[in-house]
């Protein structure tokens, strides 16, 4: 990782500033703003837990095709040409359409292949901890990103080929090497048996702190060939997400003729199924220790759930015999990231959803980064319905106890708090 001082001249010196597209990119200097933000709102001496971060697998694919255990689709990877040389595809990922990376209007989305480390140093590393220094992270959860569409892929041994490759590989050579990035790993939804292989393998592996299911398929998640899986996941004692996602492909979403159509329902729909599911069929009853978490979902869909569950329960509770209690409880016990914050006009709706969700004690700060619809961690630090001790939970908190994560700030901070420390006894 770039030192202290290097990165200091990458946000200080105004020759530095104009992004020489091109000939390099540098997340450091796309994140200026960022880090300004940081400083001015003192965010160095919060702890801050990013819980859901992204960085993109395929610029690594040479080193994860090696990981890759069965030697035809080694072979095929390779002779693509993507197991010799790191790039934006995948010849075994499922394409997805539409348009996330909005038309290229975000240099860092075609840009950020330019991006260099130093010798010795491991590139997919270097750029994440940029990233989190600029945005004051202390540590950061990272997921794949072209990988979450492989769950509507219509082969499911590859999905499972390539989840395997990808736990050994982020785990070996990234986890293991840089202890502020941690990772819940993809569970190969399609194969419930081996995601158990998954959990049972990996469950204690460097940087593990759960696992995550993409959002985006067909199975229900009350089957009962999860059952196993479940358990495996409670007894580790670690935390299971729904990471969301979309497809244009569903018969539903095919009705839509916009990208924002689908972005807007896609990321909010399929997990209204997956807890739905979830709760009716008892569930949280049944594996009663087992943290669950949806992701990226936003919150606004969170307060017609709890009304909308209720009142059918109430009517038709006898549909649900597992249940003790009323569905909005459960949820109320369940953890949420705060990514996309839907910043209406009315505060007061923000502040009835953080109230009705339990947000002090389950809301997780999460910024998506590097996606076009990111939130910094002002996002949360500039609401002035929350007290300071509710900011701090959410910001870092409330994950620290999640993730069994040790309350250590990063060394960037520390340097800054020192810094300041000295300045401001000069000063007197």
């Amino acid at each position: 990782m770039a030192d202290t001082e290097t990165m200091r001249d990458v946000v200080d010196q105004p020759e530095a500033r104009a992004l020489r597209l091109g000939t390099h990119f540098d997340t450091r200097e796309a994140l200026r703003n960022a880090h300004l933000q940081a400083e001015e709102r003192d965010l160095a001496r919060m702890l801050i837990v990013d819980v859901d971060a992204h960085h993109y697998e395929t610029e690594s694919w040479a080193e994860i095709t090696d990981y890759l255990e069965d030697p035809v689709l080694q072979h095929l990877s390779r002779s693509s040409g993507m197991g010799k040389l790191n790039g934006s595809q995948s010849p075994l990922l499922a394409p997805q359409i539409g348009n996330q990376d909005i038309a290229g209007r975000l240099p860092r989305y075609p840009y950020r292949g330019l991006e260099q480390a130093g010798p010795g140093e491991r590139r997919d590393a270097v750029i994440v901890k940029r990233a989190m220094e600029m945005m004051g992270v202390d540590y950061q959860i990272v997921f794949p990103t072209p990988m979450l569409a492989l769950g509507m892929h219509p082969m499911p041994d590859v999905e499972v080929a390539v989840a395997r490759a990808y736990a050994r590989w982020i785990t070996e050579r990234i986890c293991a090497q840089e202890p502020s990035i941690k990772t819940m790993l993809y569970l190969p939804f399609n194969e419930p048996e081996a995601c158990v292989r998954i959990v049972e393998e990996f469950g204690d592996a460097p940087g593990v702190v759960g696992f995550m299911v993409t959002a985006v398929r067909y199975k229900p998640v009350h089957h009962n060939s999860y059952m196993r899986l479940y358990r495996a996941i409670e007894e580790l004692g670690v935390p299971l997400g729904f990471h969301a996602g979309y497809t244009w492909a569903d018969r539903g979403m095919e009705q839509m003729n916009k990208f924002l159509s689908v972005h807007a329902l896609g990321f909010t729909v399929f997990n209204m199924i997956h807890m739905t599911n979830w709760i009716i069929n008892g569930l949280p009853e049944r594996f009663p220790k087992l943290k669950v978490i949806w992701i990226e979902s936003g919150l606004a869909w969170l307060p017609f759930m709890i009304q909308r569950l209720d009142n059918e329960y109430m009517m038709r509770s006898s549909e649900a015999p597992a249940l003790k209690k009323l569905p909005s409880d459960y949820m109320r016990d369940m953890y949420f990231t705060s990514q996309p914050m839907e910043m209406v006009d009315n505060r007061k709706a923000l502040e009835l959803t953080f109230e009705m969700i339990k947000a002090e004690s389950q809301l997780l700060y999460s910024s998506d980064y590097p996606h076009w619809d990111m939130d910094l961690p002002s996002t949360i630090n500039d609401l002035s319905f929350l007290s300071t001790e509710a900011k701090r939970n959410i910001l870092g908190g409330n994950a620290l106890k999640l993730f069994n994560l040790e309350p250590v700030i990063s060394e960037t901070k520390k340097q800054r708090l020192a810094a300041r420390s000295v300045a401001a006894t000069a000063a007197e």
